[in-house]
């Protein structure tokens, strides 16, 4: 006789959730679902505000006329440096989950957003110095943290079944603050506005996404102090192989929204307005596709998804390349559009091999029903942070890419192959481990379940 399941909604001050239990049914059924949706809703709300307050400075930089003596290469050492600082405070936002608890650490990260976008608001003019605009910057990096420990605490209220839809809609719910902040520049450029007016928009919503988030989130005791977690997910290697393949999703995407402007302005000469005009469309479908990623790879599963679409990053990249070298505008702009959009899927569809991949090890280690999603929640959620930070080092690797090519060549053809070798890398990486099958042997010594993990991953 199977027991009841304990009561769902056992708490202690402060809203916190002492059980939890995604995986059983009559759980997830009763509250379960609606408490995760709710906790998802706000979590949107405050990684969507810190990833426009991350990229701010791609829509800042198209407002630095002449008039700032910035130079190209200036302005994308500028983004680069934001880039950077995001990738690098994924790691503590990871980690700072288990330590305060997810809704209190997303009160805490979502009211951090006010420093990069005060002191921005208090130095952008002109006859300010390159060295306070680059500090300026990377206090802006903060924004790119709230990501690894959004998704690190969502990916702990949904269940198996169901991460891939969960952790696409926060993950891409996140991502569009990219595109809005974008549209928000071109609204202010068209009305005749300044820089300070695009960031004294931010101010208010700030506060209110940190005011919600201490309203109506929840914290989960169980993922509370498991500081052995990251150290498990360190060492292990699918977390570093799984990095190196975020990097080619999620730095391409976080890379390409810093650096679309600025290459237009610079490679195809467009006015920032001009610019202003195209650049929000990518990150607007690559945000909005990525939820679609994660379920295509709920039904599909996420290494079939991830390969083929670094087939398809790979095809995009050669059309850019062809289009730079014929300096065709229309065909370059269709491309890279059509890449932030393949980035978004792979996005979807990377981060639910995670949680697979993990509980696919959990199995074969003999764990079974709970105990084998709880040890794939453990490690997942943890690595995420690892693999959020790596992949967007990405982005910053994408900048400092462009930034050399238009020094030597003068455009950006010279970095687009070199993206164009790295998506292959990416295909060879993911078929070879997750796709290929292992060789059967006949030795009777190596027992048959050795070998379904491997072929498990297949389904992740």
């Amino acid at each position: 006789m199977t027991a009841p399941s304990p009561a769902p909604a056992a708490r202690r001050g402060g809203r916190w959730i002492e059980h939890w239990d995604p995986e059983d049914e009559t759980f997830w059924r009763g509250t379960g679902e609606r408490t995760a949706r709710r906790n998802l809703l706000f979590s949107v709300l405050s990684e969507h505000i810190g990833f426009s307050v991350w990229t701010l400075w791609s829509v800042m930089v198209l407002f630095m006329g002449p008039e700032y003596g910035l130079t190209p290469a200036d302005k994308f050492v500028i983004v680069s440096l934001a880039t950077l600082v995001g990738a690098v405070v994924r790691v503590p936002y990871t980690f700072a989950v288990a330590v305060f608890g997810g809704r209190l650490w997303t009160v805490v990260s979502a009211s951090l957003l006010l420093v990069p976008t005060v002191a921005a608001f208090a130095v952008m003019e002109p006859g300010t110095s390159f060295g306070t605009f680059l500090a300026c910057a990377m206090l802006a990096g903060v924004g790119g943290g709230n990501f690894a420990s959004s998704m690190t605490n969502i990916n702990a209220f949904f269940p198996l079944r169901r991460k891939g839809w969960a952790l696409g809609l926060n993950a891409g719910g996140g991502n569009i603050g990219v595109p809005v902040v974008q549209l928000a520049g071109l609204a202010v450029i068209g009305a005749g506005g300044g820089p300070r007016l695009l960031l004294g928009i931010y101010i208010p919503l700030i506060v209110a996404a940190a005011v919600l988030a201490w309203l109506r989130m929840d914290s989960i005791a169980s993922v509370r102090n498991d500081t052995g977690a990251a150290r498990d997910a360190a060492k292990d290697p699918h977390t570093w192989i799984m990095s190196f393949l975020y990097i080619g999703t999620f730095g391409s995407f976080i890379g390409y929204s810093f650096a679309f402007g600025l290459v237009l302005q610079t490679q195809f000469g467009r006015t920032p307005l001009q610019a202003a005009y195209v650049t929000f469309v990518g990150p607007l479908l690559g945000s909005l596709i990525r939820p679609v990623g994660g379920s295509l790879a709920d039904r599909f599963g996420g290494a079939r998804i991830t390969l083929w679409n670094y087939v398809a990053m790979a095809a995009a990249t050669a059309v850019v390349v062809a289009a730079s070298m014929r300096a065709s505008l229309p065909l370059f702009t269709t491309a890279f559009i059509a890449l932030f959009v393949l980035s978004g899927l792979g996005n979807g569809s990377t981060f639910k091999m995670i949680p697979g991949i993990f509980h696919a090890k959990a199995l074969a280690r003999g764990l079974t029903g709970e105990a084998a999603a709880a040890h794939g929640r453990r490690l997942s959620g943890a690595s995420m942070g690892l693999i959020g930070a790596v992949g967007a080092l990405g982005g910053l690797g994408i900048n400092l890419a462009f930034r050399q090519s238009f020094l030597t060549v003068g455009s950006g053809t010279g970095a687009f192959v070199a993206f164009l070798v790295f998506y292959g890398l990416c295909f060879a990486v993911t078929w070879a481990v997750y796709l290929r099958r292992p060789a059967v042997t006949k030795t009777p010594a190596t027992p048959a379940a050795e070998a379904k993990p491997r072929l498990s991953y297949a389904e992740v």
